[in-house]
């Protein structure tokens, strides 16, 4: 059976170029009928955070990259937290210890840093001399009486090692490339090179998909799965996911985490339907899918050798597609939290039926110009308060000559109108107002839009018109008259 993982360490807010291997290590995973591991990577105590630890979980369901394995769902090799497991760790140490694969160190950081220069100094490797490799029991003992303190060092083969990535093809690591290296600190936690090996062998990892960053780990991961005796995972270095900058994605590109875009407002289908694409490509081309249809079509060999470029305006317009087309009373329901910031309405506002189809209304109307559901507070201001601001593009357009003569018609034949100001009403009234004036298209639609919203885009008039109601309507336009 095919079994991936994802390990993230419970340090910070779950990064999208993390959460983009946990889909596609989700993905294969389900493709191939096997099974998706969560692991918590929390040895780095300082760092790791148990808050960390909930909110990486909500945002993994958030997204329904739900774990066959892991915290919260169990499975056959527990515990899944890295913290709970130095009991494993110590076992596997103290194995490679016996059979001559790995020895305890007791060298000082002060020793190690003079003879490290000394090495660079002889234009030698800075890699550890094995001073303590073969140390006499007394050698030991006289160590232990100084109190000091040891760590476990892994034996290093003196060989090549290769293999063949799954993204990067063959992949060589010449012999010397790295010297005996810690796997065991001074504390007892487990270096994160050896953790992870035998985290990925006891839980029976097939295929460790990762960032390329990690690459360089590799070969000291070989090594101890060779002294263990046991065959290598599969490998899929992926390239990393870049800002338009070609930078590592950070913070100055905005929003960076799963977290940043579900408080957004962002759906979450239209999060994994992008971020599959940072990396992958369909055998069609095609841009647009379900997370099952991900599933079916999935496979390791569309994943890309070059990095991969964060969109914000790709991410919005797949995010745009999903709110047209979602259920308009979920969108309704989401967004509902969102208004409630504006401080417009209260509580009490929505315990009336008329208000909800009023409000449902108007997200149904303006959903077509949000990719995250927060952005329907850029739009419910002009539906709820008459004294909305107006934008200084909006007064540009409203400082026009001919911007006065078209309100002041459109005004007169507003007001003049039977009953509600419908489509076919509004377009009589426009066709009116060119017979009168000779203004016509963005001369005359954008300063009634600026009058009624105060703003230069959104919804189509003759939508707005319905929503807002003809006593409101005239208010408006009377208001903006006043202000040019």
């Amino acid at each position: 059976m095919v079994k991936t993982r994802f390990a993230p360490s419970p340090t910070g807010n779950l990064h999208l170029g993390n959460v983009r291997t946990a889909l596609f290590a989700y993905l294969y995973a389900k493709h191939t009928d096997g099974h998706f591991i969560l692991r918590i990577e929390d040895t780095d105590k300082e760092r790791s955070n148990k808050e960390y630890n909930q909110l990486l979980m909500d945002d993994l369901r958030w997204l329904g990259l739900d774990w066959d394995e892991g915290p919260e769902v169990g499975g056959d090799n527990p515990p899944y937290y890295q913290s709970e497991r130095e009991e494993i760790y110590s076992s596997y140490a103290k194995k490679l210890i016996d059979e001559g694969r790995a020895y305890y160190c007791y060298c000082n950081e002060a020793e190690l840093e003079e003879r490290k220069n000394n090495a660079i100094a002889e234009g030698k490797p800075p890699h550890y001399d094995g001073k303590c490799k073969n140390l006499s029991p007394s050698e030991k003992q006289k160590f232990i009486d100084e109190n000091r303190k040891s760590v476990v060092r892994f034996s290093a083969y003196d060989e090549d090692f290769s293999f063949k990535d799954i993204v990067k093809g063959e992949v060589n690591f010449p012999r010397g490339m790295v010297g005996d290296f810690v796997i065991v600190r001074s504390n007892g936690v487990p270096v994160y090179n050896f953790a992870v090996t035998v985290d990925d062998y006891t839980m029976g990892v097939t295929h460790v998909l990762r960032a390329e960053e990690h690459l360089s780990n590799t070969v000291r991961q070989l090594m101890i799965y060779k002294a263990l005796g046991v065959t290598p995972p599969a490998f899929a270095h992926m390239a990393l996911v870049l800002g338009p900058d070609r930078q590592k994605l950070s913070k100055r590109h905005g929003a960076t985490s799963v977290g940043d875009l579900r408080r957004a407002g962002y759906l979450p289908e239209a999060v994994v339907n992008y971020l599959a694409l940072l990396g992958w490509s369909s055998p069609d081309g095609s841009e647009m899918f379900t997370k099952e249809h991900l599933i079916e079509i999935f496979d390791l060999d569309r994943l890309s050798s070059h990095p991969a470029i964060f969109d914000q305006n790709k991410l919005d317009w797949l995010a745009k597609h999903y709110i047209i087309n979602s259920d308009i009373e979920r969108i309704f329901k989401l967004s509902v939290p969102y208004i409630l910031e504006t401080g417009l309405i209260d509580e009490d506002y929505l315990k009336s039926g008329d208000n909800l189809r009023f409000l449902r209304g108007v997200v149904e109307l303006t959903r077509g110009y949000c990719a995250c559901l927060s952005q329907i507070k850029e739009h419910i201001g002009y539906f709820l308060d008459d004294e909305y601001e107006i934008s200084d593009d909006a007064m540009k357009f409203l400082s026009k000559p001919e911007s006065r003569k078209v309100l002041e018609i459109f005004y007169d034949a507003a007001e003049n109108a039977d009953g509600a100001i419908d489509e076919e009403k509004f377009g009589k009234i426009a066709e009116y107002i060119i017979k009168k004036s000779g203004v016509k298209g963005k001369h005359l639609f954008m300063p009634l839009r600026a009058a009624l919203t105060g703003r230069t885009s959104g919804p189509e008039i003759y939508f707005l018109l319905p929503v807002i109601g003809k006593e409101r309507t005239l208010k408006r336009i009377k208001r903006a008259i006043s202000l040019i």
